[in-house]
């Protein structure tokens, strides 16, 4: 058979219900007790339980080249070391992120035609060269520094206001009502969106990533329904920016005038409406709730930038580094490649794990533990290398510096009251549910 049909032409969708019956982890189960080739990495259960960091850990120690045989993936390698994923993740000759070849997602196939179009939404992110660097490049001017400069006062007024309304002396979420709230602001104000719609992109990022989520959705059609509302919002607002160009600087504008994205189709431009919502809201939005949820358990480590508070910038570092907002990327095999002693073949899927890789204490001493002075703490995996390096990672840390600026002026410390929730996710390792009350100077 040809390397050609060895390629999958179309992917079968499980319900969740069969998916939980034959992939759901037992309530009781530790990572130490399943037999090695048994381990499944990728399994959302996993990330639910906060157990994901016992997984790497093991991987790292017996097969940081591990190879899953059957999974609700299919078969993938995990690549689990910090200098293993950089490698595989500059190599972008190699490894392909391109979705006709399987995308940066664990489940997602090589394809030889274009699947059914409802399922089949190509963004920048999962284009090789060229085609990846002429898209990206169209909306890379919102995120020069130059340009971030802009925002800044805009961004200070609104952590200073919602941090200023919080409830004294009473729990509340601080996902729902930080994190998100500043999220969403900033990417209503990116898109050139109605602040008031500002939760709707939340509520898009959000069925992206549980689209197979029980929770949420029976189906995943009935989640790519809910989804191409997404579509019908900003069709709305490209053509009037189309019609109306008056050279303004918001995403759309720049999307809609750009040589290689003015004449996307429907599900690309949907696709890359989709990747700019989730890349401006997950990673940021889950920093702010780990670094919470990090100087709990660290508290020594606050009253170091509060002694210190030129040591922020390197803490937002640190803290992205702990949190590892995106846990993995995924790339598919271009040809047969040895790694770590392992034979990858054409057309295997790879997971490139960055939760992994940012714990690897080959690169980070005492990696579990949270050190905001740390050393070489920017070369964390949690933005990528390479041609995929996130686009907008100085946003990220303009709004995290910004935050942590504003919490210092105004609060001794942040009191985690109850359980934490975790994102049932492989690849956003998130929180979604932070209980906590906020002690003022």
């Amino acid at each position: 058979m040809s390397d050609e049909n060895t390629k999958q032409q179309t992917f079968e969708y499980v319900s969740n219900a069969e998916m939980k019956a034959k992939w759901g982890l037992k309530d009781n189960v530790s990572p130490q007790e399943l037999p090695l080739d048994q381990i499944n990495p990728g399994n959302n259960d996993w990330f639910a339980r906060n157990q994901e960091l016992e997984v790497f850990d093991r991987l790292r120690e017996e097969d940081p080249v591990h190879y899953t045989p059957d999974s609700q993936f299919g078969s993938y390698w995990s690549i689990t070391s910090y200098e293993d994923v950089k490698a595989v993740d500059m190599d972008h000759e190699r490894f392909s992120s391109d979705i006709m070849n399987g995308g940066i997602r664990l489940g997602g196939q090589p394809l030889s035609e274009p699947p059914d179009e409802l399922f089949h939404l190509p963004m920048f992110i999962m284009q090789d060269q060229p085609k990846h660097t002429g898209q990206r490049k169209e909306v890379a001017p919102m995120f020069t520094g130059a340009h971030l400069s802009t925002f800044e006062e805009l961004i200070r007024s609104r952590t200073s206001k919602i941090l200023d309304d919080l409830p004294d002396g009473e729990s509340f979420n601080w996902v729902s009502e930080v994190s998100i709230e500043l999220t969403s602001r900033m990417l209503a104000t990116l898109f050139d969106v109605p602040q008031e719609d500002r939760l709707k992109l939340i509520h898009w990022s959000d069925t992206v990533e549980r689209i197979s989520d029980p929770n949420f959705f029976e189906t995943p059609e009935e989640g790519f329904q809910e989804i191409w509302k997404c579509f019908e919002y900003f069709n709305s607002v490209w053509e009037d920016r189309k019609a109306n160009d008056q050279g303004g600087g918001d995403l759309i504008s720049m999307l809609a005038r750009g040589e290689a994205t003015k004449n996307m189709s429907p599900n690309e431009f949907l696709g890359n409406v989709l990747l700019l919502i989730v890349a401006g809201n997950d990673t940021t939005r889950n920093s702010m709730s780990g670094g919470i949820s990090a100087f709990n358990k660290y508290p020594e480590q606050l009253a170091k930038v509060q002694s210190d508070q030129s040591l922020i910038p390197s803490m937002v570092s640190e803290i992205i580094r702990w949190q590892s907002p995106v846990a993995h990327m995924c790339r598919t095999a271009m040809e047969d490649v040895e790694l770590g002693g392992k034979l990858i073949k054409k057309w295997d899927k790879v997971a490139i794990w960055y939760v992994s890789g940012n714990r690897d204490t080959n690169k980070f001493p005492d990696p579990n533990q949270l050190v905001i002075d740390r050393n070489d703490v920017r070369q964390h995996l949690s933005f990528g290398f390479g041609i995929h390096r996130c686009l907008g990672n100085r946003l990220a840390e303009l709004q995290l510096k910004i935050l942590w600026e504003e919490i210092l002026k105004r609060f001794s410390h942040i009191e985690i009251t109850g359980e934490t929730q975790y994102l049932p996710s492989s690849f956003i390792r998130g929180i979604t549910e932070l209980p906590v009350i906020v002690h003022r100077h």
